[in-house]
């Protein structure tokens, strides 16, 4: 393949295929078509696979100059044996030295957002305070990273070499990323052994690049290859029978045909047919045991400086090598010489191993107690040269445990490193040998702690065994013994285990002899049980947080939690809307952050819905979009974003913008199908997604969603929002299975009325149960949809009542269904609701239409289908047309899309509304009727989202569009 070892270019044979895709590949993305003249530039995915030895180094190496002759940037990296435990160690390959020398400020100005997500991993500064990024944020991040450079530094070449040796945090990465690739001005070039290659990085088996090729396979050479090969370095007098047995005794491998050539040379052998009864035995001291042989025979501080070299990986360099090894600076040179001229190793400032073979060879030669003892003193080496401790990690983790507290010092210094950077697994793996060790009895449960945490991700069953280990050991530092119960707790409830979350903290709640953090003991266990869909003493509860709360001041956090939970608590159980958005405010008062590190989001999250099911989903959206924009700063793209897009799009659903919501919630869905089957995550999205779909009358389309994802029996021991039976049994409904929707609906009842939640606002189990048992137990249905007429009045909010009314009607007959059907559009112009208004005003249009308020029907059927059509409620637009046909009128023409900046009138209507006037002095302000009064109203409250209760605040608020409440959920986009 070369005339020398280390030559700045190798000659390759038998490659011109695999050469000519390279180049094909390369002048697509300078935009230079197949057939010549002028083109688009378009990006690609090229994979080669091969067996060790078989030519993959030196073809990248041809592709790199080649794309770097064609005008390309190109990144370059190569896995590593050794390498493979040290996480982002390829990442850092190939992104670090495009900005590596740049400022500070200057690093902040490029990456924005991501610099405190990226930053670490990448090694370019060090963890800001706080939690880490999740491993998708993570992800998300790089791609942004790459992306860009791949824009800026068009055409970009992106070469990885030996990526079965990549560290798993970069290689699952790259090949998530690698799909992308074909959109951007990327050349994305991989070469594997695919017998090596991990299962986190199979894709790279089936990239879809080249017209859709598969990777190509990389062959051993031919007889007439390695003929011209010998004769290229030994003459052309070298005969074919000599050429054929360096064929045979090589199996045609280009790297042990080069080294047995070398031999040959070195030997001076004739290149004859008497010469090539010496080569077998020759070719045998290229690999393996022949080549340890031989190194052995540089002497023994030749072998240990090698052995010193195989222990710290690639990229060695001398002096650490030499302090591996325990030689001097002389005899470390004069090694580093002799393997140089034996093949070795190669390079002068920074050392490498002329080839991987080589270095795995050289390291499994080690005695296994030698080379224990090597990694334990490359550990000490490394951190004397200031190197850090996540460096030497890698090292410790070959090491045997010998209860050294050093080694667990370095090893939890490396995992608050490591878990900081964005790689909980290593992490994991690094305290798991810290624990090993062992650790100091006294600081044995600190070390579980960490372990759990490192671990909540990835693994949170392993999680709760290792916390409830730590709790029982002797601690006697309080604070940790609570950071852990609060972890435990967090874990446990995330896992569907909510009882054991609130038993742990009621337990330890006992134990404390500490006031406040008794306090904050409490407020967790509150929380947790508002959530348990299986309580055992739900109203004594909801006595004892009233009791609690209306004394505390909100003084600090564990105190807003704990008024933020008594709002809700109120929201639950219908107090009166007042009550419950007294004390959500309260609980606002001096702030409720989304992202804290020892704290969940939940509490936040429960606040901005008590807003949302009292009408003001304005404020809800608010209060989402300020959460939503700090998870993402911390990183935090996985469970936590999803449920802020799911909850975002329930917000949107509950103002009647369907087509929004459907986008949020599969954006939800996306990211909680990154998390896991049936986890939490996934029961909101699904919930959510399901209602919308029902909502556009995509009843299909619902039915397969909730088929996929097996959303049905067993339910979540949680509570979610909306309730995942509620929801279900709405489905069946929606499909004419109205005895199995009765049964689902009315155990519902059972589960939520035995705990005092009895909002119909919140979850209107009872109006699908109306409206299921209508079809087989009419009377019951109509007592049914009055019960929680009557409940949804004492709540108070406009939306509920309307909506009660509306099914109210539907399930009653005579005078009553057009009184209930009347109070109900009154009530939802009074709302934000503007899907629930379209169906009311629907339904109030049909009944009227035979009778003699005929004309009345065709205006409200106009109306309800200009809203309904705003809201993307096709199904129920399609009605109101037909309605229309049947009634022998014509739909006049839809109004443009409405904007939610309000007009002069209706500002106008709406200040002086918030003024504190009534309507009939609003109306002569405006020279107009009542009833245009009250349209004007309701088109602003659908606008602002909010009800007249919050019409002030909405007013007071600077002006905004929706877009800048919206986060930017392309980059979950399936394209």
């Amino acid at each position: 393949m070369t005339r020398r070892v280390g030559a700045v270019r190798r000659r390759l044979f038998e490659r011109e295929a695999e050469l000519a895709a390279a180049d094909e590949a390369l002048d697509e993305l300078i935009g230079i078509p197949p057939d010549g003249g002028t083109g688009h530039p378009r990006g690609a995915l090229l994979a080669f696979a091969g067996h060790a030895g078989l030519g993959k180094t030196t073809l990248l190496t041809e592709v790199r100059r080649r794309a770097t002759a064609q005008g390309c940037t190109v990144l370059s990296a190569r896995g590593g044996e050794q390498e493979q435990q040290v996480a982002f160690h390829v990442a850092r390959q190939l992104i670090q030295p495009q900005l590596a020398g740049a400022s500070e400020a200057a690093l902040r100005m490029r990456l924005g957002s991501w610099y405190g997500i990226v930053g670490p991993a990448l090694g370019l500064c060090t963890a800001e305070a706080g939690s880490p990024p999740d491993p998708q944020g993570l992800r998300d991040g790089l791609d942004w990273v790459l992306t860009h450079l791949a824009v800026q530094k068009a055409p970009l070449v992106l070469v990885l070499d030996d990526a079965h040796w990549a560290d798993p945090e970069s290689l699952s990465w790259l090949a998530s990323f690698a799909p992308r690739a074909e959109d951007l001005p990327m050349l994305l070039v991989v070469a594997y052994r695919p017998e090596e290659l991990p299962d986190h990085a199979d894709q790279f088996r089936h990239l879809p690049g080249r017209a859709g090729q598969r990777p190509i396979d990389l062959e051993p050479l031919t007889v007439s290859a390695v003929a011209r090969l010998v004769r290229e370095w030994l003459g052309t007098h070298a005969d074919d029978t000599f050429c054929r047995e360096c064929w045979a005794v090589t199996a045609g491998n280009p790297f042990e045909a080069i080294e047995l050539i070398a031999k040959v040379r070195d030997r001076g052998i004739t290149p004859t047919a008497s010469g090539a009864r010496l080569l077998r035995d020759l070719a045998a001291a290229v690999k393996g045991s022949g080549l340890i042989a031989r190194l052995e025979r540089l002497g023994p501080s030749t072998v240990r400086f090698a052995w010193a070299g195989a222990v710290l990986g690639t990229e060695i360099p001398p002096a650490l090598a030499a302090a591996v090894a325990g030689l001097g600076t002389e005899a470390a040179a004069d090694a580093a010489d002799r393997l140089r001229d034996a093949r070795v190793l190669t390079g002068t400032e920074t050392l490498e191993f002329v080839h991987p073979l080589i270095a795995t060879a050289v390291y499994r030669a080690i005695p296994d107690g030698v080379r224990v003892a090597l990694h334990g003193q490359a550990a000490w080496c490394v951190v004397d040269a200031g190197l850090g401790s996540a460096a030497a990690a890698r090292h410790l983790l070959e090491t045997h445990p010998e209860g050294d507290p050093w080694v667990v010092q370095q090893l939890r210094e490396a995992a608050r490193e490591t878990l900081r950077a964005g790689a909980p697994e290593a992490a994991r793996r690094q305290l798991a040998r810290a624990l090993r060790e062992p650790p100091p009895p006294q600081e044995r449960a600190a070390v579980l702690y960490e372990l759990g945490c490192s671990s909540l991700l990835t693994e949170p069953a392993t999680t709760v065994n290792h916390l409830r280990a730590a709790l029982d050991e002797p601690i006697a530092d309080q604070a940790l013994r609570q950071g852990i119960v609060y972890r435990l707790s967090q874990v446990l409830a995330h896992s569907d285990r909510i009882g054991e979350a609130s038993e742990i903290l009621a337990r330890e709640a006992r134990l404390t002899s500490d006031p406040r953090t008794r306090l904050r003991m409490r407020a967790e266990k509150f929380m947790w049980d508002a959530f348990r869909a299986e309580e055992p003493e739900s109203p004594a509860r909801s006595r004892r947080l009233a009791k609690l709360a209306d004394r505390l001041t909100g003084r600090d956090l564990t105190e807003r939690y704990i008024i933020g939970l008594r709002a809700w608590d109120a929201t639950l159980r219908a107090e009166p809307a007042p009550v419950a958005l007294h004390h959500a405010e309260r609980a606002l008062k001096g702030g409720l952050g989304w992202a804290v590190e020892d704290r969940g989001f939940e509490v936040p999250a429960l606040v901005a819905l008590t807003f949302l099911f009292a009408d003001l989903p304005g404020r809800a959206e608010e209060l989402f979009a300020a959460g939503t924009a700090e998870f993402e700063r911390q990183g935090w793209r996985g469970a936590h974003l999803s449920f802020a897009y799911t909850l975002l799009a329930y917000i949107r659903f509950r103002r009647g913008r369907l087509a929004e919501a459907e986008d949020f919630s599969r954006a939800g869905l996306r990211l909680a199908e990154r998390v896991g089957p049936r986890t939490p995550a996934e029961w909101y999205a699904v919930g959510t997604l399901v209602e919308v779909l029902l909502a556009r009358g995509c009843i299909d389309e619902a039915a397969r969603v909730a088929h996929d994802h097996h959303f049905g029996d067993p339910f979540p021991a949680a509570v979610t929002f909306p309730d995942s039976q509620t929801v279900y049994g709405e489905l069946l409904l929606a499909q004419g299975r109205t005895k199995e929707a009765a049964a689902e609906l009315a155990a519902v009842g059972r589960r939520l009325d035995a705990r005092g939640m009895r909002n119909p606002a919140w979850c209107p189990w009872q109006l699908h149960l109306a409206l299921a048992e209508a079809h087989h137990a009419p009377e019951r249905a109509r007592l049914t949809a009055l019960d929680a007429v009557e409940r949804t009045r004492r709540y108070g909010a406009p939306s509920g009542v309307g909506m009660a009314l509306r099914v109210a009607a539907e399930v009653t007959g005579g005078g009553e269904r057009l009184t209930f059907l009347e109070e109900s559009v009154l009530q939802l112009e009074g709302s934000p609701a503007a899907y629930e208004l379209a169906r009311a005003l629907i339904a109030l249009g049909s009944h009227q239409r035979g009778s003699v308020r005929h004309q009345n029907a065709a205006t409200h059927l106009q109306r309800g289908l200009e809203i309904a059509g705003h809201c993307g409620a096709d199904a129920l637009a399609a009605t109101a047309r037909t309605e229309l046909a049947v009634a022998g009128l014509r739909p006049r023409s839809l109004h443009a899309i409405e904007s939610d900046a309000l007009t002069a009138r209706e500002r106008t209507a709406a200040t002086l509304t918030a003024q504190g006037h009534d309507r009939a002095a609003v109306a002569a302000e405006l020279h107009t009727d009542g009833e245009a009064v009250r349209r004007l109203l309701s088109a602003v409250y659908r606008k602002l989202g909010t009800s007249e209760a919050g019409l002030a605040h909405s007013l007071a608020a600077p002006p905004s569009t929706p877009e800048e409440n919206t986060p930017d959920i392309r980059i979950l986009s399936d394209d």
